[in-house]
């Protein structure tokens, strides 16, 4: 048998009079809240501290570990030490720090935190510095430093006396503010010390400032390395297909760089008796993109390049990074033909410039496209500036006394004419495994000598030509980031020196006898350091009443209770 339907029970109802429920806020309302709550997290003081620290600890393995955009063998030495490791390391951007999206978080993070912590400050710091100091406490006696005394004057004559002392040096000493208060009192505000918060302002928008120079540089900046040859090479920075490396901004596409040239005319270095450099120096030749405009391109303004000390053109910096050796062969082939090449070889030894390096040429005049691939010629082998003689060339010494070359001469194909990349440093060694370039000669020369392959081919050691390694690096960032550093000094130089001091008179109207009553107080708003002996000329100044034997006004009450705090304001 079923039991009879029951009905639902209704919702108690409202006693009269009483208040409805709280209504639940909407979804856009709570959103809106969120939002507002994380912008004040975010751009809070102890946030941004937070962030900084941050970035300091992500910016140690940048210090710790090789970087690729620095040295990309040291960051493959990596690998090799360390292969459980690396891959690791590698996965977590470790290996490429400064262009890792967790450090870029980092990086903006902190930025909209400064941004949204100090521009508040500064406008509320506008204010404070337009408003007049702080009305004077009720209670003088409970500040750290007070005095009282009966003086011979009446009330304006005081009050004269106080402003005028005040009022010296008035745009950069104390701000004054005169009241008024029942029974006749005055009060005199004072405030100084406002640069200081301004200084600390500076320091942080400065800042700012450097974070948006760099941002701009890594954005619209590049740099790159190129090799020139001495003697009259040139380089001139019109694409990328110019430099050897080439290292671009997040906003750089390599078609709009700056034009300019360079010409290397002549290099000098000096060394130490033990072989370590002393100097280097190169003499160049430039042409700026307003020469180039006005077809100038037979006018090279002269310039010693050094280290450390860069060519500075068109918004670029032209440093030189280092030197080296290019050695120069003739190959005259049986017919007569003769060609030249002079390509720059590579350091193996930085301490005596031992190179190796590779010199390739092709036969000139053969139509056959086999029999021009299968007659290539290379000289590969070691250069030593200074060599050490025997069988077994080696170099001693940097400089350029005694020049020799081991080479091993190989014929066959070089894989110039496959359409893929290769070392201009050294051979495709899977040509010499299969077969395809055959050693046909092995010789040291020393300039002038030469040496017959089998076929009635000589190949002849001319001499050496020397090159450098120049950077150009363009950072359209870096004048604002040497003003936001001068700033950023200048800023601290002030937050630091600077001391904001407050000070306080009450005086009051004597019974008609031409007295009053005057009453001191300060206070230092940041430190106590240094404010007793100012407050303490000041109320000579203003008292006339000297302690004995130290001419010193003496207090009525000099010590604040240990129980009492500064008074209201």
């Amino acid at each position: 048998m079923s039991s009879p339907p029951t009905a639902s029970p209704s919702p108690p109802e409202a006693a009269p009079g009483a208040a409805p429920p709280p209504r639940r806020p909407s979804a856009a309302t709570r959103m809106l809240a969120f939002g507002r709550n994380t912008w004040r997290g975010l751009t809070s003081m102890r946030t941004a501290l937070v962030l900084l620290f941050l970035l300091a600890v992500a910016a140690l393995p940048g210090a710790l570990l090789p970087q690729r955009s620095l040295n990309q063998s040291l960051v493959d030495e990596y690998f090799a030490d360390y292969p459980w490791l690396a891959p690791i390391l590698d996965d977590l951007g470790f290996f490429d720090v400064f262009a890792a999206p967790w450090f870029a978080a980092i990086y903006l993070l902190l930025m909209i935190s400064l941004v949204g912590c100090v521009l508040p400050r500064t406008v509320e710091h506008l204010r404070g510095m337009r408003a007049a100091p702080v009305a004077t406490p009720r209670n003088l006696s409970r500040l750290p430093h007070h005095a009282s005394a009966v003086l011979d004057a009446d009330a304006d004559t005081v009050l004269e006396r106080i402003r005028g002392r005040l009022g010296a040096g008035r745009r950069f000493g104390w701000r004054t503010a005169v009241r008024e208060e029942p029974g006749g009192v005055r009060t005199v505000s004072a405030e100084k010390g406002y640069l200081r918060e301004a200084g600390n302002l500076v320091f942080h928008l400065s800042l700012v400032g450097l974070l948006i120079g760099f941002a701009v540089g890594k954005l619209f900046g590049y740099e790159g390395q190129v090799i020139v040859l001495t003697g009259g090479g040139q380089f001139c920075n019109s694409s990328i297909l110019g430099y050897d490396s080439f290292r671009a901004g997040l906003r750089v596409d390599g078609t709009q760089l700056h034009p300019f040239c360079v010409k290397v005319d002549d290099f000098e270095a000096d060394y130490l008796p033990n072989g370590q450099p002393d100097s280097f120096r190169a003499d160049i030749g430039y042409q700026t993109a307003a020469d180039l405009a006005a077809g100038h391109t037979d006018r090279w303004t002269p310039y010693p390049l050094a280290v450390n000390h860069p060519l500075r053109i068109d918004g670029s910096r032209v440093y030189l990074l280092g030197h080296g050796y290019a050695p120069r062969f003739t190959v005259t082939w049986p017919d007569g033909q003769q060609r030249t090449g002079e390509i720059q070889w590579k350091p193996v030894d930085q301490v005596t410039l031992l190179s190796e390096g590779a010199t390739k040429f092709e036969r000139p005049g053969v139509t056959d496209p086999e029999q021009r691939r299968t007659n290539q010629l290379a000289v590969t082998g070691l250069f030593a500036p200074t060599s050490s003689g025997g069988a077994l060339v080696t170099s001693v010494f940097p400089d350029l006394r005694d020049p020799e070359v081991a080479v091993d001469i190989l014929r066959g194909d070089l894989g110039l004419d496959d359409g893929r990349g290769q070392s201009i440093f050294s051979v495709d060694q899977s040509k010499v495994e299969s077969g395809e370039l055959v050693r046909v000669a092995r010789a040291n020369l020393a300039p002038g000598e030469q040496v017959a392959l089998d076929d009635g081919t000589t190949v002849r050691f001319d001499g050496v030509q020397q090159w450098v390694s120049l950077q150009i690096s363009h950072d359209p960032g870096q004048s604002a980031v040497l003003v936001f550093a001068i700033t950023v000094l200048l800023g601290l130089g002030l937050s630091l020196s600077i001391k904001r001091r407050r000070f306080w008179v009450r005086i009051h109207p004597g019974d008609g006898a031409g007295r009053s009553t005057v009453e001191l107080g300060g206070l230092a708003r940041t430190d106590q350091a240094g404010y007793g002996e100012e407050f303490d000329r000041l109320r000579a100044d203003l008292l006339d009443t000297d302690l004995p034997g130290t001419g010193l006004p003496g207090p009525s009450n000099t010590d604040p209770p240990p129980d009492t705090h500064p008074g209201d304001t």
